[in-house]
């Protein structure tokens, strides 16, 4: 299958795992399920190559711990426009994107050298074209390389927007380096596109590296322009979403057990969406407000987040953006393409009111996204740069093993930079949210 056909769900396969009985563990799960669910970075790597586990080449670079790292910075918000479709006029011409950058003898033979003569000229091109493909470059190989690389561009490592959480796994925690979409039950999950954002933090820039390509196809790395999405996007379409904006629900926990406590269900249904508004939603800092019956079912509980818009300036060339991670999170569009996703686990999109977009919008959001996506065959040592303001990403399915991995980067204020990061309190729980994630396949 390509990204330019048409997906069905997918029938083959592992069954989903079925829900379980301890209802009070799926209520401090819920918001687990779809943080790996929805983006599963969180999930652990298990590729193999034949029957012995992949190993990370390389030592690992000497580096500060995560602890130390600054968070996600705030997400830049400049989303006024008086006509957002006559907005569109001041994108202008656009030049390719990604940007191919290919090594030869000569840089090669430089290392890590060759980015820090070239990190000017590079973060210049990176502003410029959105995204740039580094390709047949040795140094970038093993995780060693792959630090050296981003350290000498001189760009500062952050923490994903969701890192608080405790579910986003790492292959190195002192180095930043998280691990990519490579579990093997989540190899025929279509990963449609996002930016690596939420309403509170974005990452500024990301850095994806192929270790391994998938050793029997597919799992190409996707990107798309978010200028040439808004570019081309009908007008009705595109001003009926920015006026109304959207709201993305990024989980759901039925509890339809309760229908059958009488005179307890309101008192039951008030206590479980207070539980989890207290204990739980406040660890993924992203402003979530838990709503019954969002999608016309009165006991499914959905973690939402507040109305947010579909377009956003860029922060650096205000240029104007689809910035709206509706591509992945629409269920209308998952139900029509490889989805493993388990109903806990399901995301929606609503206007900003939570009323249902209509599926013909979806369809025109869906057909204009992906016209716009670029597919990226990754090579061991291959870098993809993004400007995650700028650009959305995804990942195709795959066959066989894949180990792929990502750094996150941003530029904060030295008073965020001081921030301490090493929360020790709620491991716990993190840690029972882990196994349950875990565990899920």
């Amino acid at each position: 299958l390509t990204t330019t056909q048409r997906f069905r769900p997918s029938t083959s396969g592992p069954p989903l795992p079925a829900m379980s009985r301890c209802h009070v563990l799926l209520a401090l799960a819920m918001l687990a399920g779809s943080a790996a669910f929805s983006n599963p970075r969180a999930t652990r790597v298990r590729a193999v190559v034949g029957r012995g586990a992949v190993a990370l080449p390389g030592p690992l670079a000497e580096a500060p711990d995560v602890g130390a790292l600054p968070d996600c910075p705030a997400t830049v918000w400049d989303s006024k426009f008086d006509d957002i479709a006559a907005a569109r006029a001041e994108i202008g011409d656009l030049p390719e994107c990604p940007l191919e950058w290919a090594s030869d003898a000569d840089a090669n033979s430089k290392g890590a050298a060759f980015f820090s003569e070239n990190k000017e000229a590079i973060m210049e091109r990176l502003q410029e074209h959105g995204c740039i493909w580094f390709r047949d470059f040795d140094l970038m190989k093993d995780t060693e390389g792959f630090r050296a690389f981003y350290d000498s561009l001189g760009i500062d490592l952050c923490l994903d927007p969701i890192h608080t959480s405790g579910l986003r796994k790492m292959i190195s925690k002192k180095d930043g380096i998280y691990e990519e979409v490579n579990k093997d039950a989540l190899s025929q999950h279509y990963i449609g596109l996002h930016q690596e954002s939420t309403h509170v933090k974005t990452s500024t820039y990301g850095a994806f590296v192929c270790f391994q390509e998938a050793t029997r196809g597919g799992g190409e790395f996707l990107v798309a322009d978010g200028a040439r999405i808004l570019r081309d996007m009908d007008a009705d379409v595109l001003r009926r979403i920015y006026e109304k904006k959207v709201r993305i629900s990024v989980s759901n926990l039925d509890v339809d057990f309760f229908a059958a406590t009488g005179p307890l269900v309101t008192p039951l249904r008030n206590f479980f969406k207070k539980m989890i508004s207290q204990f739980v939603a406040p660890k993924f800092d992203m402003e979530l407000e838990m709503l019954y019956g969002s999608d016309g079912k009165p006991f499914r509980l959905q973690a939402v987040e507040p109305p947010m818009s579909p377009v956003n300036r860029h922060p650096k060339t205000n240029m104007p953006l689809w910035f709206c991670n509706i591509h992945n999170h629409a269920r209308y569009l998952r139900d029509n393409r490889p989805c493993r996703v388990p109903e806990v686990g399901m995301t929606d999109v609503y206007y900003g009111d939570l009323s249902p977009i209509p599926p013909a919008d979806l369809e025109h959001i869906d057909e204009v996204s992906r016209k716009n996506i670029v597919s990226l065959p990754m090579k061991p040592g291959d870098v993809v740069l993004v400007d995650n303001y700028r650009m959305l990403h995804g990942r195709d399915i795959f066959q066989g093993d894949r180990l792929h991995a990502v750094a996150w980067f941003g530029e904060q204020t030295g008073d965020a930079r001081q921030v301490k990061l090493d929360r020790s309190s709620g491991n716990m729980l993190n840690k029972m949210l882990n196994n349950y994630v875990e565990n899920a396949f």
